[in-house]
């Protein structure tokens, strides 16, 4: 070893690691988040009132999430970060859907057995829509110009001319449907909760011309769609995401996720699919290959936040949660009883890189 050249040596490899501690300084927080891919909490924004909650809804256009409380639908501007406006008389209300090209809105009121058509600008009430019972998730499909409400009780999806709100049909499912996606080429793909299930539906004939198996999936509810791809990616209440070949009809992926989840969405920026899920989790995978995913990460969110909304262009995750009492002992009526929503506590929470 030469002992003449070690001082210099040292000297640099000093002043290069101090250059690095100073670069490293210089690059904003929210740069490195982006460039390591881990969701944070961003900001949580007060809501409030009394009831609980289900969807929420992204409106591209205007920058708003709509998010459903009770008897009510919220309305949070994202870029003014404050509510905006308020649907009144929605019972019981579930989900929210956008025919943005009529300029209508549409909830699913499953205490009235009703969708309320709004419009989309101004939110006020244009007409109530009688449709099957318990009508909960809700969609539009672009193909058929038309709104699809899952009904429970009814086994099937209520469909609604998007322009004049005149329903169409019942497409009878053989099951209870929870969630639906569209492809917007003409097929709709539905979670039957109660037969571990996909169904697709040809919205030219709104016949059911499909049935796609989900095991080891159980109980499935959230449900999202890589339309490049043919992916499904279903969110299963025994802690499970599989994923579905929609061309084959054959599972291609499960993975581990949280408890309770309640909605899933798909980045197509991003080519992540993310369930949110009761316990205070976001599952996060990652499309590799179309046949090909692992888990990216697992997030810690908040206690109750199950469902979720994405914002395409910024990539953020919106959630809703609030604040429960612990709940009471079971009894033979109550077997299980849930925890009681202390009123006020109710917040909107905001995910991103």
């Amino acid at each position: 070893m030469n002992k003449t050249n070690l001082f210099p040596k040292t000297i640099t490899s000093i002043s290069l690691f101090i250059l690095f501690l100073l670069c490293i300084e210089s690059i904003p927080a929210h740069t490195f988040a982006q460039e390591t891919g881990h969701y944070h909490l961003l900001k949580q924004y007060p809501i409030g009132g009394e009831g609980g909650y289900d969807y929420l809804a992204f409106d591209n256009k205007a920058g708003r999430v709509f998010i459903s409380h009770a008897t009510h639908v919220v309305v949070f501007d994202v870029n003014a970060e404050k509510i905006v406006g308020d649907i009144p008389n929605t019972e019981g209300v579930h989900g929210i859907a956008f025919a943005q090209e009529f300029n209508h809105g549409f909830t699913s009121n499953g205490k009235t057995n009703t969708v309320l058509m709004f419009d989309l600008k101004t939110l006020d009430s244009l007409k109530r829509i009688p449709v099957g019972e318990k009508p909960d998730a809700i969609i539009y499909d672009s193909f058929s110009k038309c709104i699809l409400a899952c009904c429970g009780n009814s086994n099937g999806v209520s469909v609604i001319d998007a322009v004049t709100g005149t329903v169409k049909t019942l497409i009878p499912l053989g099951g209870a449907p929870e969630f639906a996606v569209s492809n917007d080429k003409g097929h709709v793909y539905i979670n039957l909760e109660d037969k571990n299930e996909v169904v697709g539906v040809d919205m030219k004939t709104f016949n059911v011309v499909r049935r796609m198996k989900l095991a080891p999936g159980e109980s499935p509810t959230g449900l999202a769609m890589d339309e490049k791809t043919n992916r499904l990616f279903s969110g299963c209440a025994n802690e499970c995401m599989v994923i579905l070949n929609v061309e084959k009809g054959k599972v291609v992926g499960t993975f581990p996720i949280g408890k309770r989840v309640d909605a899933v969405v798909f980045d197509s920026e991003k080519k992540v699919a993310i369930s949110s899920n009761g316990d205070g989790t976001l599952t996060v995978v990652r499309e590799i290959t179309p046949d090909k995913f692992e888990v990216a990460e697992t997030v810690k969110t908040q206690v109750g936040a199950r469902t979720e909304t994405l914002d395409p262009k910024t990539h953020n995750l919106y959630l809703v949660t609030a604040d429960f009492s612990p709940a009471p002992e079971a009894t033979k009526e109550q077997p299980h009883p849930r925890p009681t929503l202390i009123p006020n506590t109710m917040r909107l929470l905001k995910y991103g890189y």
